[in-house]
Formats: C-alpha cells, sequence, structure tokens
C-alpha cells in the first residue's frame, strides 16, 4: 500500500511541477495536490529537490516501462506496438503539459544529474529492439535509425498537439509510412 500511496504523490507532484515550475511549486502544494498531509509528505521525502527528482524518475520510469509491456507482445502486429509505445512514452505529454515537463527538465539539470539522457536512451533501445526483432526487411535503414527518426516525430508532434487523441492518429500516420501502409 506505501507504494501505491508513494506513486499517488509522486503523480500529483508531476502536476503541481508542471504547473507551478519547480522554483514556485511547494511542498504544501504538492501535499494538498495528494491529499496528505505537510509532515505526512515529509516522512515520503526529506526536501523538495528529493521530492522533484524522485518526480521525474518515476513518470519517466513508469513511461519506458509502459512502452516496453507494449512492445513486448510479439503476438501484435508491430504497427499497433509502435504506436502504442510512443503513445505510454510520449502521448501522455501532450499540448501545454510536454511544455512545461520539457522547461522543468531543461530548466534543472543539477537535480536530475542523468536522468533525461538515460531514459530516452533506454526507450530508443527497446524501440530499436522491437523492430530489429521483427525483421521484415521493409528497409533498409538500420533499426536503431528508424526507432531514432520516430523518436524525433513524436517529439516535435507532442509540441504541435493539443490532446493525446490527436498526437495518436499523427503517431499512427508516422509509423504506417515506416509500415508501409
Amino acid at each position: 500500500m506505501r507504494s501505491d500511496r508513494r506513486s499517488h504523490v509522486l503523480d500529483a507532484a508531476l502536476q503541481v511541477f508542471a504547473s507551478y515550475g519547480y522554483r514556485k511549486a511547494s511542498m504544501e502544494d504538492v501535499a494538498q495536490a495528494a491529499d496528505i498531509s505537510r509532515p505526512g509528505l515529509y516522512l515520503y521525502f526529506s526536501s523538495k529537490p528529493e521530492l522533484f527528482r524522485a518526480t521525474v524518475e518515476h513518470a519517466l520510469e513508469d513511461s519506458v516501462e509502459a512502452a516496453q509491456r507494449a512492445l513486448a507482445d510479439p503476438d501484435r502486429p508491430l504497427h499497433e506496438r509502435l504506436i502504442e509505445a510512443f503513445d505510454r512514452w510520449a502521448g501522455r505529454y501532450v499540448g501545454p503539459m510536454a511544455d512545461e515537463i520539457g522547461v522543468l527538465i531543461d530548466s534543472n539539470p543539477e537535480l536530475l544529474g542523468a536522468m533525461p539522457v538515460e531514459y530516452p536512451e533506454r526507450f530508443l533501445a527497446i524501440v530499436t529492439e522491437a523492430i530489429a526483432a521483427d525483421g521484415d526487411g521493409r528497409t533498409h535503414v538500420p533499426p536503431g535509425d528508424v526507432a531514432a527518426t520516430l523518436h524525433s516525430t513524436a517529439s516535435g508532434i507532442k509540441h504541435e498537439v493539443s490532446s493525446r487523441a490527436e498526437f495518436r492518429a499523427r503517431m499512427t500516420t508516422a509509423i504506417d509510412l515506416y509500415c508501409g501502409r
């Protein structure tokens, strides 16, 4: 139960940090959003920097794990698995949320260490592996290049659209192009 409560707190913290920014967000704001007392919040996290780092790590880990689960089912067509993986990785952070989270990560590198590089690399590795394992020879482009191009496409789309449905539709078009549909 503690881990469910901790996840709830981290999800609420992500919303608060995205809304107010790191500097303006307070532990009290997070406590209110998570429906927990401020002293209760301090039982989980001793400081705002610790909470922020845990929040970003939680969001990135959740996104990578969700994408990995989407790509893991070899009985589903690659096309479907790729759409779901990119939706889980980037589609959940579309519109204004994408801009706010990007600013949070970019403006606080000292708090995050290597996370902003490591997690995208992990995501690209699992997408590359899925494309390589599919091996139907639809293109002579190396799987890593396809994964990187789709990732760049997803990054651009998430800043252009206002809804997750629109993100998913545009990524479906990009993946359809790769899959020759």
